[in-house]
């Protein structure tokens, strides 16, 4: 870093395994990171201690610059002041006041908690593939599907920070159960879980699949991962599972698209690497199921900022 003093601000992007923190400028460059273990096993005293500590951590690396705010992106739902309500796989943790917390170890710091898919779709508005665009949905499509809403640049949270659980559309009310205890929802029919587990018996009767071949027939080894690179190999059935998975987004897509007047909607997360394909079903779908004047003007983006997007997007929120 330059002498002259610039003023950045430190992103946390808080998983149930690992934090990372990053030093960030106000042009969104991440000038230092590091990431420590989140210990969510051993409840919230302990986490927030972590957190203290990737914090500091990124302070010292950034000895010629101001530090003006901290921001941090958290599973489970957020509320306006900064509690975070019960984030999956963390124990003990049923309401904890994060903001409340951050804000007795860094007094004087601009302190800012959102939960993880918000910060993420607020990184791609001010750094990535949403730049152009004032009003988008953001979708991550990985273990599970979440989302963000993006109105006039700015996340549009919902009268308690809610909104946005695109995952928790149902798409067909006498479809398969969901582990949010609902039926049909598009988690479960597109989630990393419920994809694997239709690949395994859609490979019962393929068992040619170049699938099987790179999990050395194990099925219980079957992950999006090894489906989008046997597509990448031209294998026929990983294609056609990820494409009847991005036509099945699609249609909750093209609900939420409906609901909100949106054109645009930005796919980040590990599944939508699985290549310009994928993105091209969830398009067709998506212009398949939305109103007729919507039709001409749908885009499907991916997104553009991958790992980066949770420092960077909580880095946003104390901009």
């Amino acid at each position: 870093m330059s002498n002259s003093k610039q003023n950045v601000v430190i992103g946390i992007d808080l998983g149930g395994t690992t934090i990372k923190a990053g030093v960030v400028s106000s042009e969104g460059s991440i000038l230092y990171q590091n990431k420590v273990p989140s210990q969510a096993d051993r409840g919230p005293a302990t986490v927030v201690k972590q957190i203290d500590l990737a914090v500091k951590d990124a302070m010292d690396k950034a000895p010629n610059a101001r530090v003006t705010g901290v921001g941090i992106g958290s599973p489970g739902v957020v509320n306006d002041e900064g509690v975070v309500k019960a984030p999956p796989n963390f124990v003990q943790w049923d309401e904890v006041p994060l903001k409340a917390e951050l804000t007795k170890l860094f007094p004087g710091l601009l302190i800012g908690v959102e939960n993880d898919a918000n910060a993420a779709a607020i990184a791609e508005s001010k750094f990535g593939a949403g730049v152009q665009f004032p009003n988008f949905l953001f979708v991550i499509w990985g273990t599970g599907v979440g989302g963000g809403i993006i109105l006039n640049h700015k996340i549009f949270r919902g009268p308690t920070g809610g909104a946005g659980e695109i995952g928790h559309i149902t798409i067909d009310y006498n479809g398969p159960q969901c582990n949010c205890g609902s039926n049909g929802c598009v988690e479960a029919y597109v989630g990393q879980r419920y994809l694997s587990q239709r690949a395994a018996q859609r490979l019962q009767s393929h068992p040619e699949s170049r699938i099987l071949k790179l999990v050395n027939g194990d099925f219980s080894r079957i992950e999006p991962v090894y489906i989008s690179q046997a597509a990448h190999e031209g294998d026929e059935v990983a294609r056609a599972i990820l494409v009847e998975a991005g036509h099945l987004l699609g249609i909750g897509l093209a609900s939420v698209m409906n609901i909100m007047d949106l054109r645009v909607s930005i796919i980040g997360g590990g599944i939508s690497a699985a290549g310009e394909f994928v993105m091209n079903a969830v398009q067709k779908s998506v212009v398949q199921h939305v109103l007729k004047p919507l039709k001409n003007d749908i885009q499907v983006l991916p997104a553009r900022l991958g790992n980066n997007a949770g420092i960077l997007g909580a880095a946003g929120l104390v901009m």
